[in-house]
């Protein structure tokens, strides 16, 4: 790809939501539902259709809190005792009230769940304490539902535009943001009052087992732009170092959805049939008691169903072979294993951030708000934990609501326009390389190196090193190439990894004790020390913009939660494993 100079279009809007998948598309929704007469753009990389997590729908919801089966306390109480305390307990109040709301709303969408003979949610346990869980056997329909909405209500949709970094006025309010065309590298710089993140995990963080760049547990689109962007921007992060790692199926990039099988009768065994945890619903000591088993001699571990009955099967192949990832079934099928006969072999997968499933996101309040006026955070990206796709919905709703009402108080701030040169000389310096080293290769070995020297169990020397090797990738930054736009699209994507694994290194350093269970457990500090450490980390950039950290204390709880609770989920191990009548 010969240097270029890119064409920038520049325009104006209320509000600019950054990613498409799952909480962007409703914040912009419900922006224009709070207020038609808003300008509101959508900024996606790929294309809205069916970009994002959800590309392929989902096979259930695994946070719902709904009347009659949970309250909101009791879930508040769940995420709080799960996540060992470390909670905005107000933000995920947020959540578990607008819960039912966004189910009822969705539902009338036409959005499908399942119901029983009488109409009503069909709901079933997996968690520790309550019944949060509800199947979407025809869950595959989700993006086409939301893209309808877009177009009735006239969203803005910018597809093949990928953020590269926000815009900041003079006084510190978000101003807008730089994208670049991932298929001509041309520019569009969008001002905007308001910007809502909502860019999904940072997925491919970790290199999977595999080797393959893209054969990651999340949607491998998913890189951490949000993150990074957030980052950048000033904006605090919250404790990045409870890293997301879940149990998948080995050699493939898929969760083994033990929690959508559980409610059937499915569960966690070991290599002798036995069950080892009480319950299979993710967490970081589940976690931990899932990797001891495979330390411990008795691995592999597996999703056992061949003691179900056979129309259970039946019925957990059509929600789990339809929905979200449906190459699920003929991976299967080619591999041999039929749940009838065979249980499916289990591994950890690599790590990554992502509040959806443990607690790593940037901070937000229960308004959806980070610590930069203007600037939102929902989804996979945002802080509160165990968020999942549900929770995406609803603080998507909640930021869009919000920052429509921000809209009307707050005028457009102007952006510094050495700020943007810089960064178009940033985005398009890989474009002006003849020859050098390939965004693959670049990335390859960012991610092998966090496996290398991040993965847990953590030790000091190892996270240490691993900083001073990520320095010297940065240091191969000026060699990196791009042939054409869709490997400059890779190689600012890549930048986005390695500013993430040194946020990963340096959370998990500054954390010196051992909590989360697997998520950040640290051989030289094996403890939990509440007396120092009962608290959020935040990492932000300072003025010097150097990476910093703090402590921030956890807002006092508006549900108790008894010391006697708080222990529950770290009571998960059998003491005498033995197979499920």
């Amino acid at each position: 790809m010969s240097a270029i100079l890119s064409k920038t279009e520049i325009v104006e809007a209320d509000i600019l939501v950054i990613g498409g998948g799952t909480g962007g598309p409703m914040a912009a929704i419900k922006a224009k539902e709070a207020d038609p007469s808003l300008k509101v753009v959508l900024m996606e990389k790929a294309n809205v259709k069916r970009s994002g997590a959800i590309s392929m729908g989902m096979d259930g919801l695994n946070n719902a809190v709904v009347p009659g089966y949970a309250t909101p306390e009791q879930y508040v109480k769940e995420i709080t005792v799960a996540n060992d305390g470390i909670v905005n307990q107000a933000a995920v109040m947020a959540y578990a009230q607008g819960s039912f709301p966004m189910i009822q709303y969705l539902d009338r969408l036409g959005v499908k769940f399942e119901k029983d003979g009488s109409g009503e949610y069909n709901m079933r346990k997996v968690h520790h304490m309550g019944t949060y869980v509800l199947p979407m056997p025809e869950g595959h329909n989700v993006k086409k539902v939301l893209y309808r909405q877009l177009r009735r209500l006239q969203v803005g949709v910018t597809n093949r535009y990928m953020a590269t970094r926000l815009l900041k006025g003079p006084d510190g309010r978000i101003a807008g943001a730089v994208g670049v065309n991932t298929r001509t590298s041309e520019f569009l710089v969008v001002k905007a009052k308001a910007v809502i993140l909502a860019c999904g995990a940072a997925g491919r963080l970790g290199l999977p087992a595999s080797g393959y760049l893209f054969g990651t547990y999340e949607n491998a689109a998913n890189c951490g732009d949000g993150y990074a962007m957030a980052y950048h921007a000033g904006a605090q992060l919250a404790n990045l170092e409870c890293y997301q790692i879940n149990p998948l199926i080995k050699d493939y990039n898929g969760p083994s959805c033990a929690y959508v099988t559980g409610p059937f009768g499915g569960y966690t065994a070991n290599n002798k049939g036995q069950r080892f945890i009480e319950c299979d619903y993710w967490s970081g000591q589940m976690m931990l008691e899932f990797w001891r088993e495979l330390q411990g001699g008795n691995g592999p571990v597996f999703l056992k169903m061949d003691h179900l009955r056979e129309e259970t099967i039946s019925e957990i192949e059509t929600i789990l072979h339809s929905n979200e990832r449906p190459s699920r079934g003929r991976f299967h099928e080619r591999r041999g294993t039929n749940y009838r006969r065979r249980p499916v072999e289990m591994h950890i997968s690599e790590i990554g951030f992502c509040s959806g499933h443990s607690a790593s996101g940037v901070f937000v309040d229960e308004h959806a708000r980070t610590t930069v006026p203007g600037l939102y955070a929902v989804g996979d990206m945002a802080s509160v934990p165990h968020n999942y796709m549900l929770g995406a919905f609803v603080n998507g709703g909640i930021a869009g609501a919000d920052a429509a009402a921000y809209c009307t108080a707050n005028s457009l701030a102007d952006y510094d326009a050495g700020d943007l040169a810089a960064e178009q000389e940033r985005v398009l310096a890989p474009t002006r390389r003849a020859d050098g080293l390939t965004p693959h290769e670049m990335e390859f070995k960012t991610r092998r190196l966090v496996n290398d020297y991040l993965e847990p169990p953590k030790v000091t020397a190892k996270m240490e090193l691993g900083q001073r090797r990520f320095a010297e990738v940065r240091e191969d930054l000026d060699l990196l190439c791009a042939r054409d736009p869709h490997e400059l699209l890779r190689a600012l994507e890549m930048q986005t990894i390695l500013d993430c694994a040194d946020m990963a290194a340096a959370a998990s350093l500054y954390r010196t004790e051992s909590r989360w269970g697997f998520y950040h457990l640290r051989t030289d500090h094996p403890e939990t020390d509440d007396a120092n450490w009962n608290c959020h980390t935040v990492l932000y950039k300072d003025d010097e913009g150097r990476m910093a950290h703090a402590k921030r204390a956890v807002d006092p709880f508006i549900v108790p939660v008894a010391a006697e609770e708080m222990n529950a989920y770290h009571q998960l191990r059998i003491r005498t494993p033995a197979a499920a009548e």
